[in-house]
């Protein structure tokens, strides 16, 4: 028997221990995600939820966790008769493994009895399992935006639909979601952040005293389980009491008026899309008060709501920062102004709404915060560099990708690839050990010999020759390697604005395709890494508004820097296809011949972002791009518009 850590036991972290018990009221709020540095007992207290739950009462023998008080109409495993003795059991807790395929999340066609008694059943998921309990998800911000979408689907609204193979299955699928992840491995997308209920950042303790206490704790639990458990029996048995009294209690609390003016007006106030943040709070609210033993939703409520429900739904594009908290003084006002009290404080007062002036000053105008014309020179950096210079505003870029299709990379959007993902495109016959049945393909193969073969009953008489495989197509995430120049000529005549517009622009398409990134830059007499391949675009985009430029240009340089990086992520991620994507302007002051790094590299995915402009042109970046064997780009022809614009010409032509 595995025991648990007492969710009473843990220190600190009232937060992310009030967002769970909300939820475990009312799990209608839509779960929680949990935001935290490594080594914060995320994962410890996500855990130790479970056993608060009250105990369930399910119908004996249904896959689908049944209530025999109202059974599911459409439940797989129905219908069910009425008057069956219940059966009662604790509440699951169910963790989703980050590598989880979705036939193993939302279900699949039982395959056995399909094949031995030729009937078409459904096998459950992780969906089914978690029916009234929790499905708990660590490293979220990992997982196939598709698998999270899946989840969210779910949770949403009860119920999870299958249909794959032949067979429609709907069945109920309420369950507490809660996950937890790391933003130092990568964000969710906005739209997904969008999808949790509530979301909580978490951080160690900086008070000495309690992370003295934490340490104490865990130590003694490691050192007799069973005995720490039973010292915090008490504290658990009070806790899954009232989270049974609260949810007795929470349909009969009111929402008043004022209380639901307040919430609208602060989700106005911070200018959250949609209306999800609306019913999140008010539901939020509902709960907190039926957590505190109240009939009525108070002003206090809907201020906690907000802290808990808005944060997450500030960010506005990948480059946004996630935020830490609410702006305190905002949140009064707008409840302050929903209940008729004042606005502004008068005509030169502008609040907690003041922003600053309207235009950026110097130094404002970009990521960087930085205009080169008004850099000193020599700042930034040595080698003679210049301050950093800011960006252009990024824009929708074509597609950059491998041209060969790759062989069960890890799923994401960018490059062709055949593996486990993805949709079935044929089937072959397995060379080897059957990974993917194609089911259709098999009874084809089959049926013609039944007779043959003796059949006499329901079942399928089945040969290894008549086994095959399927073949599926989707698309993979590879790893974007960026490698820029940064010379003292890229940053001339304001080039390298442009430049940094362009990266953060393929940055961008980057994180929309869920690739890894990766930045080395080259200036002076050598290269440096400035972000080593990580998942996270955010650092990317933050390390390029911080590059200076100026000197020399060691374009051999950087392209043996790359190869030196390229080479050690292969180790680390081998199914990781490679794409390097070399920003120049044609120019080679220091080092070695680059054509000769240059050959080095060929048979890496590549593309030469072509800078070099004026009457006067020195082909180099063309050469590079044949040494490498990759494509040649130049710069303005790297937005998608400019691509259509193209296309359009060359049909009128036509």
């Amino acid at each position: 028997m595995i025991i648990r850590y007492p969710f009473s036991a843990v220190v600190g972290h009232d937060d992310l221990k009030l967002a769970l018990l909300l939820n475990a009221v009312s799990p209608a709020i839509g779960g929680v995600l949990v935001r935290g540095e490594k080594g914060t007992a995320k994962s410890t207290v996500v855990r130790s939820l479970a056993a608060l739950l009250p105990q369930v009462a399910v119908v004996a023998g249904c896959r689908f966790s049944c209530d025999p008080a109202a059974p599911d109409p459409s439940c797989p495993d129905g219908p069910h008769e009425s008057g069956l003795s219940p059966q009662t059991r604790p509440a699951r807790l169910v963790e989703l493994p980050v590598g989880a395929s979705e036939d193993r999340v939302a279900g699949s066609l039982d395959l056995e009895r399909a094949l031995t008694e030729g009937v078409k059943a459904f096998e459950p998921g992780l969906l089914a399992a978690a029916h009234r309990g929790v499905l708990y998800v660590d490293e979220v911000n990992l997982l196939h935006d598709h698998l999270v979408d899946l989840l969210l689907d779910a949770a949403a609204m009860g119920v999870a639909h299958v249909e794959r193979e032949g067979v429609s299955v709907r069945h109920a699928a309420r369950f507490l979601l809660v996950g937890t992840m790391n933003p130092e491995e990568g964000e969710l997308r906005p739209q997904l952040l969008d999808r949790f209920g509530l979301a909580v950042e978490v951080r160690a303790s900086r008070d000495p005293a309690e992370r003295a206490e934490v340490v104490r704790r865990r130590l003694a639990f490691d050192a007799g389980p069973a005995g720490f458990a039973a010292a915090y029996a008490g504290g658990e048995r009070d806790l899954a009491g009232r989270i049974a009294a609260a949810r007795e209690r929470l349909p009969g609390v009111a929402l008043p008026d004022a209380a639901l003016r307040g919430i609208t007006a602060v989700c106005a106030a911070f200018d959250v899309e949609g209306m999800r943040a609306d019913l999140v709070m008010a539901r939020t609210a509902v709960a907190l008060a039926a957590w505190e033993g109240r009939d009525e939703v108070t002003s206090g409520d809907v201020r906690t709501a907000a802290r808990l429900a808005l944060p997450h739904r500030r960010r506005r594009d990948p480059f946004d920062d996630p935020g830490h908290g609410l702006d305190e003084e905002r949140l009064e006002q707008a409840l302050s102004e929903a209940d008729g009290g004042p606005k502004d404080g008068g005509p030169d007062d502008d609040g907690p709404y003041d922003d600053g002036p309207d235009d950026d000053g110097p130094g404002g105008g970009g990521a960087s915060g930085g205009d080169p014309a008004d850099a000193p020179p020599g700042a930034g950096g040595a080698s003679g560099g210049r301050a950093p210079v800011s960006a252009t505003a990024p824009y929708r870029t074509r597609l950059l990708a491998p041209e060969a299709a790759g062989r069960g990379g890890p799923a994401g959007r960018r490059g062709r690839t055949t593996g486990e993902s993805g949709r079935t495109v044929g089937a072959r016959t397995p060379d080897g050990r059957l990974r993917r049945l194609h089911l259709a393909a098999t009874l084809a193969a089959a049926a013609p010999h039944q007779r043959g073969r003796g059949r006499s009953g329901s079942g399928l008489v089945l040969r290894r020759e008549d086994l095959r495989e399927a073949v599926r197509e989707g698309r993979e995430s590879n790893l974007v390697l960026f490698c820029v120049d940064a010379s003292g000529s890229m940053a001339a005549r304001a080039r390298m604005r442009a430049v940094k517009g362009a990266v953060l622009s393929l940055l961008l398409d980057a994180y929309q395709r869920r690739d890894k990134v990766g930045l080395v830059t080259f200036r002076g007499e050598d290269a440096t890494v400035a972000l080593p391949p990580t998942s996270s675009v955010e650092l990317a985009s933050d390390r390029l508004a911080r590059l200076a430029t100026g000197g020399r240009t060691p374009l051999a340089a950087g392209l043996r820097r790359a190869e030196r990086v390229l080479a050690a992520e292969r180790l680390r991620d081998p199914r990781r296809r490679p794409l390097l994507v070399v920003v120049t302007d044609g120019r080679h002051t220091s080092g070695p011949d680059p054509v000769g790094a240059a050959a080095r590299l060929a048979g890496v995915a590549s593309v030469v972002v072509d800078c070099e402009h004026g009457p006067v042109r020195l082909g180099l970046a063309g050469r590079l791009a044949a040494a490498l064997g990759g494509t040649p780009i130049r710069l303005e022809e790297l937005a998608a518009d400019h691509l259509a614009a193209v296309v359009r010409d060359v049909r009128k032509v036509a």
